[in-house]
Formats: C-alpha cells, sequence, structure tokens
C-alpha cells in the first residue's frame, strides 16, 4: 500500500469516496505542543507509579537497583519515544500504531491491534482504571464500597460524553487533570526531600486504614529485608524480573499517535510533544522513587501496598494522606480520559479502511469526533465493568501490548530500507537520532516484556494468543466486505 505525504492512503481514499459523507468530514487540527505533551504523560501516569514501585523493590532487593531499574525503564521509554516520534512525523495519520503496522506489514496485523484494543486492551483498560478510581474516591468521599462500580459507571459515561463533544473539550479536561496530577506528585516529591519525617509516622503508617493504604501495614522499621542479589548474575536475573512493572509503568505514550490529524502542524509537534512528555515522566517517576526510599526505606517500599500515601503519612500526617489520595484519583481518571480520546482514532481508522463497521468511519459535521466509535467503546467498556471480566482478560492480553510495542518500533527499520532501496522518498522530517541501535534495544526490551509475560503466565498467554486468533474470521469478514479497490 502506497503513502503519499500529506494525502491519505490509497484505501482510505477509495473506500471513503463511495461514501462520500465519510470524507466530507475530517479531523480537525487544534491542538497544540502543550495538549499534546500532556496527552503523553496522561496517557502514561495512571495508578502504575503508585503501586509498581513496591514489587520493583521486592525484586532487586536493593535502593541502587530499584533506581537503576527506573533509570533503565527511563532510557527505554526515551527511546521509543524517539521510535514513534519519527514514525509520527513519517505517517502523520489519525490511527497511529494501526497505520504503522499495516504500511509496513499489511492490513492483517493492524488489523489484530485494533481488534484486541477495542475488543480487551483499551475498553478493559477503561474499566479496570475506572474501579480503581472509584474505589480510591469512595475512600476519599467516605462512602459505602458499593458505591465504587455506579462511581465507574459514571466516569465512563461522564468522559465519553465529554470527549464526544470535541477533542479541545476532551484534551482540555486531559490536560487540566493531568497538571493536576503533576501537582499532586511534586508535592509529594517536595515533601520527601525537604521535611523531616513526623514522630508519629511509623505508628500512624502501621495503623493506616482501607482504600488506598488497605493492608499496608508495616512501617520501613519493622518490615522485612528483602533478598538483595549477591552475584552478578543474580543481580542481571533480578534486574530482568524488575524491569516488567518498570516497562508497563512507562507505557502509553504511544497512544499519543493516534491523534496525530488534530495537531497543529504534526509532523513538528508530535516529535516534540513525545519527547517532551517521556522526559517529565522519566524525571517524575525517578523522583517519586527517592521520595518513597526516603521515607520508606527499601524495605518499607518493599512491603508496602501503598507506598505514595505511606510517604505522604511520613511527613504530613493524614492531611498528606488524604492529599495524595486525591492526587491518584486525579491521575486514574486523568489517564482514563487520554486512553478514551485516543483509542476511538484507531477504530476509526480500521472503519475507514473498511475493516470495521462503517459507521465508526464518520466524524461528527460540528464536533469532528468519531462519535459512534467512543459510543461503541464504551458500550464495550461498560459491558465488562458490569460483568467483572475486565481484570481475567487483561491478564489474558497484557503480553500482546509489548508484541504490538515492539513490532511498530520495528517498522522503523522497514520504512528506513525502502528509502535506502529507492521504494519511498527520503522522509526529511524527525529522525530517531539512535536509529537503528536504539530502536534495537527497544525492540530487545519488547521481545523481553512478552516473553517474562508468557513465562510467569503461560496458561493466560495461551488464553490471549486465542482471543487474538479469534479476529482472524473476523477480519476475513470485513475484508470480504471492503471494496475491491481498498483490498
Amino acid at each position: 500500500m502506497s503513502w503519499s505525504r500529506g494525502q491519505a492512503p490509497v484505501a482510505i481514499e477509495s473506500y471513503t469516496a463511495q461514501v462520500g459523507e465519510m470524507v466530507q468530514v475530517r479531523y480537525a487540527a487544534r491542538l497544540g505542543t502543550f495538549s499534546g505533551t500532556m496527552l503523553v504523560v496522561g496517557g502514561i501516569i495512571g495508578a502504575g507509579i503508585f503501586l509498581s514501585p513496591a514489587v520493583v523493590a521486592q525484586r532487586v532487593g536493593s535502593a541502587p537497583l530499584t533506581l537503576a531499574a527506573w533509570g533503565i525503564g527511563a532510557v527505554i521509554a526515551v527511546i521509543g519515544g524517539f521510535v514513534y516520534g519519527e514514525l509520527g512525523a513519517r505517517l502523520p495519520r489519525a490511527g497511529g500504531t494501526y497505520v504503522y503496522l499495516r504500511e509496513a506489514y499489511g492490513p492483517l496485523p493492524g488489523f489484530l491491534y485494533g481488534w484486541a484494543l477495542f475488543l480487551i486492551m483499551a475498553t478493559g483498560a477503561i474499566a479496570a482504571v475506572a474501579m480503581t478510581g472509584a474505589n480510591y474516591l469512595t475512600e476519599l468521599l467516605g462512602w459505602a464500597p458499593d458505591a465504587a462500580r455506579p462511581l465507574a459507571i459514571g466516569l465512563i459515561v461522564l468522559l465519553t460524553a465529554l470527549n464526544v463533544a470535541g477533542v479541545q473539550v476532551g484534551a482540555g479536561t486531559g490536560n487540566v487533570l493531568t497538571v493536576l496530577k503533576l501537582a499532586a506528585i511534586a508535592a509529594l516529591v517536595l515533601a520527601a526531600l525537604l521535611l523531616d519525617p513526623r514522630a508519629d509516622a511509623a505508628s500512624a503508617s502501621a495503623g493506616a486504614g482501607a482504600g488506598a493504604g488497605a493492608g499496608a501495614g508495616m512501617s520501613a522499621a519493622s518490615a522485612p529485608l528483602p533478598d538483595a542479589p549477591a552475584t552478578p548474575v543474580a543481580v542481571v536475573l533480578a534486574m530482568g524480573a524488575a524491569l516488567v512493572p518498570v516497562l508497563f509503568s512507562f507505557g502509553g505514550w504511544q497512544q499519543t499517535n493516534a491523534v496525530a490529524e488534530e495537531l497543529v502542524d504534526p509532523q513538528r509537534t508530535l516529535p516534540r510533544a513525545l519527547v517532551l512528555g517521556v522526559l517529565i515522566v522519566a524525571a517524575t517517576y525517578l523522583l517519586v522513587n527517592l521520595a518513597y526510599l526516603r521515607a520508606l526505606g527499601v524495605s518499607g517500599l518493599a512491603a508496602s501496598r501503598a507506598p505514595a500515601a505511606e510517604t505522604m503519612q511520613v511527613f504530613l500526617g493524614p492531611a498528606g494522606r488524604t492529599l495524595i489520595t486525591a492526587g491518584i484519583v486525579t491521575s486514574t481518571v486523568g489517564f482514563l480520559t487520554m486512553v478514551i480520546l485516543m483509542s476511538a482514532r484507531v477504530y476509526q481508522a480500521m472503519a475507514a479502511d473498511g475493516l470495521f463497521f462503517g459507521g465508526m468511519a464518520r466524524l461528527h459535521p460540528r464536533t469532528r469526533t468519531p462519535v459512534r466509535a467512543l459510543i461503541a467503546q464504551g458500550a464495550v467498556a461498560l459491558l465488562l465493568l458490569l460483568t467483572g471480566t475486565y481484570g481475567e482478560l487483561l491478564d489474558y492480553v497484557v503480553f500482546a501490548d509489548w508484541i504490538f510495542f515492539g513490532s511498530t518500533a520495528a517498522a522503523l527499520f522497514v520504512f528506513r530500507a525502502r528509502e535506502q532501496r529507492g521504494h519511498a522518498p527520503r522522509h526529511t522530517g524527525f529522525r530517531s537520532p539512535l536509529h537503528p541501535w536504539g530502536t534495537a534495544l527497544f525492540v530487545l526490551a519488547a521481545l523481553y516484556v512478552v516473553l517474562g509475560s508468557i513465562w510467569s503466565n503461560p496458561g493466560n498467554a495461551l488464553r490471549g494468543a486465542l482471543l487474538l486468533v479469534a479476529g482472524l474470521p473476523v477480519y476475513v469478514h470485513w475484508r470480504r466486505r471492503a471494496p475491491q479497490e481498498g483490498a
């Protein structure tokens, strides 16, 4: 499938020409560098940084190795930002990863990505994050735990409606929430680096209650010290195991590429937003882990189920715990806003190619948003939420996300090779400064996460693979329905 810079792919043009209603309304470029950067930050920082550091500390057993694991993750994330920056500059089209997979390998890999995103990865994440945010919110407000599910439903409906109202409304909401979450994290970091621990911190931390701090219990003084690796081989193995939760916590920046057509001057804005956003997150994660280690020590961090809440309790008491709980609510809701906004553009791009429900290809003439794609996504997320299957299904396909990560990064080798063979014009926009070695390192990191996920739970990986395979007959169905010109 050929591509001309600044124009739609041939398949999209031929298909939309037959259903002229779709081609009359295009995305509007309304988002600048700030909104793009906030999309990156908001799409990465969810609840992971408030939970994963404990797992990392458990696996490496020392403060230097804990920080080293997050530092390695930051380097890999920055490389990923460079790679996706070049991909976005080369193909600044709505759909992002779907478009890159389609152009590099053909329509089937792109479809399977969109299929998994719509069926589980995005919709399951929406349901799971909505429940997480609702649980923290009920604890913050002092409501009964039974209120969490209705609150989660309300969050999904409200944030979907805001995104239907327009990309500026959805992105603006996300921008505000992202700034607020960064402010809450900054308060945590500054408290840990500038204040002295309260005298009653240990007893208060040990007696902390449910919700955000449920079961947190142990203070740094009473927690057993995890075994640190004693040999170089043990260090390598422990670091490898720790990188799995680290890299999952850094994931999410790739979704920003899905809104490329809604960025002003995307060839420049998208790479800039990706690199700036990932650097902000990398600095944030390293500072947060420094704060956790100063407050709890590596043993306390490893034993904690709510390190952020316990850290704020150590320095600011119950008021600090309440403040960071509010920050976690803001963080999860902001992440939810970004996932809803960005994922719907993938389904719209698939539908425009004739590989999904045709109605999802339509943009609203006034708001310029994929209304039907947003509503369908929200409906599936609500179904997963109400049936309670989202957690199990996400476990099934947790490895698939990084399969697509690695495959998409490898697409850069395909595009560069086409240039060298003269099969495509030379790209004169942003180019990843660390290619090919940096790109290869990112692909290897993705492969490691996939293999680690399969090794840790082969049953879930098998079920996830079967869910992907289930998309094959669906692809054949849509392929037969699509016009021959777009095939």
